[in-house]
C-alpha cells in the first residue's frame, strides 16, 4: 500500500551537472517516484555557496550548510533519505538526530579508503565516523551484496540490498557503429581520478586501442604518461551511447566502487565486460558469462573479446530501475514515528 503522504526531502552533495553513477541513479529512481505520485524536493550543493572540492575542482563543496536547516523545517517533508556523508548530508543527520526524527542512508563511495588513500586517514577512524553516520538512521541502502556483508561485518547494522538498473533504450546495441582505431577497442567510461585504477589499465602491454572516455583531476597526467592511448574527454547523449555500443570490450579497472553503473550501462549496449574480481564487477556480473573477471586484466580483457553480445544485452535486460525504485520506496521510514 502506497502511503498518503508522500513528500520525500532527498539530501545529496552529489548532483547535477554532476555525471557520475551516483547522481544517475538518484535521477532514475526519483523520476520512477514522481510517476508513482511522490512528491520529491531533492537538495544539493546548486542551492549553496561552495568552492571547488579539493583535488576534485569539479565537485563543489558546501561551505555553509546550514541554511538547510531553515529549509527542512520549512519543507516538513513526511521522509528523509539522505544520500552522502558530506557537508549536507552531516547537516541533515543532525536535524533528524536533534529532533528524534527517523531517517534512511544509502552507501554509494567507500570514503574510508578514500581518506586513507590521500591523506593517510586511518581506515578504522574513518569507518567509526562513518558507523556514526549510516547507524543512526532506520536503514542503510547498499547496492550489493558483497559490500553489504563488508559493512555488517565492519560493524554497519541496519544494511539493506538495494539493486540498480539501466535504462535499455538509451544504451543499445543499436548505436553500434565502426570505430576508427586500431582493434580491439577497450573502452573505460567513468571519472579519471586516482582511485579509479586506470593507471593499471593503461599499463597493460596490449594490441588495439585503448579509449578513455570522461574527465577529471588526472586527466592531463594520464595524456602525457601514456600518449598511445585515446582520450576524448567526457560525452552524454547519444554520443556516449555510441561508444558504449561500438568498443569491443568494457575494462573495469576500479578496486574501490561500490557498484559501478557503467557495468551495467556496457552490457545494455552489447558490450563484455573484463575486470578485476572485486566488489562491484562480482556482484553485478558472478558467474553470468557476460565478463571475465581476473586478477590478471590482460588475461580478462583476452577473454572478454570471446563473449557474444547478444549474451550481455540480455542480462542487462533483466536489471530494472522499476525495481530499484520499489526498494528504496518500501525502505524509507516516517519522518516521526
Amino acid at each position: 500500500m502506497q502511503p498518503l503522504n508522500k513528500h520525500l526531502a532527498l539530501i545529496t552533495d552529489a548532483w547535477e551537472p554532476q555525471v557520475n553513477g551516483v547522481v544517475r541513479t538518484l535521477q532514475a529512481v526519483i523520476a520512477r517516484l514522481r510517476a508513482e505520485g511522490w512528491q520529491v524536493t531533492v537538495i544539493h550543493p546548486g542551492e549553496f555557496r561552495c568552492i571547488p572540492c579539493p583535488n576534485y575542482p569539479e565537485i563543489p563543496l558546501v561551505i555553509n550548510p546550514f541554511p538547510l536547516l531553515g529549509k527542512l523545517k520549512k519543507l516538513q517533508p513526511d521522509y528523509v533519505h539522505i544520500v552522502s556523508e558530506a557537508p549536507l548530508g552531516i547537516t541533515a543527520r543532525l536535524w533528524c538526530s536533534w529532533h528524534g526524527y527517523r531517517f534512511t542512508t544509502s552507501f554509494h563511495t567507500r570514503f574510508a579508503e578514500y581518506l586513507h588513500e590521500h591523506i593517510r586517514l586511518p581506515l578504522r577512524v574513518g569507518y567509526a565516523a562513518l558507523r556514526w553516520f549510516h547507524n543512526g538512521g532506520s536503514g542503510t541502502l547498499v547496492p550489493t551484496a558483497s559490500l553489504k556483508r563488508d559493512l555488517i561485518a565492519r560493524g554497519f547494522t541496519k544494511c539493506v540490498q538495494w539493486s540498480h538498473g539501466v535504462d535499455t533504450q538509451r544504451f543499445s546495441p543499436t548505436y553500434r557503429a565502426p570505430l576508427d582505431y586500431p582493434k580491439p577497442v577497450m573502452l573505460y567510461v567513468g571519472r579519471v581520478s586516482l582511485e579509479k585504477n586506470i593507471e593499471a589499465f593503461l599499463s597493460l602491454d596490449t594490441p588495439g586501442t585503448k579509449l578513455i572516455v570522461g574527465d577529471g583531476p588526472i586527466l592531463e597526467s594520464l595524456k602525457t604518461r601514456f600518449p598511445d592511448a585515446v582520450f576524448v574527454g567526457m560525452k552524454q547523449g547519444e554520443e556516449l551511447s555510441r561508444f558504449y555500443a561500438s568498443a569491443d570490450v568494457f575494462v573495469f579497472p576500479s578496486r574501490t566502487d561500490t557498484f559501478g553503473l557503467v557495468l551495467l550501462e556496457a552490457l545494455a549496449s552489447g558490450t563484455p565486460i573484463a575486470a578485476y574480481p572485486v566488489t562491484g564487477p562480482v556482484d553485478v556480473i558472478g558467474d553470468a558469462p557476460v565478463g571475465a573477471l581476473d586478477e590478471n586484466l590482460t588475461a580478462a580483457i583476452a577473454r572478454a573479446l570471446t563473449i557474444p553480445r547478444a549474451d550481455c544485452r540480455r542480462f542487462a535486460e533483466e536489471c530494472s530501475w522499476e525495481e530499484s525504485a520499489r526498494i528504496f520506496a518500501e525502505n524509507l521510514t516516517a519522518l516521526k514515528a
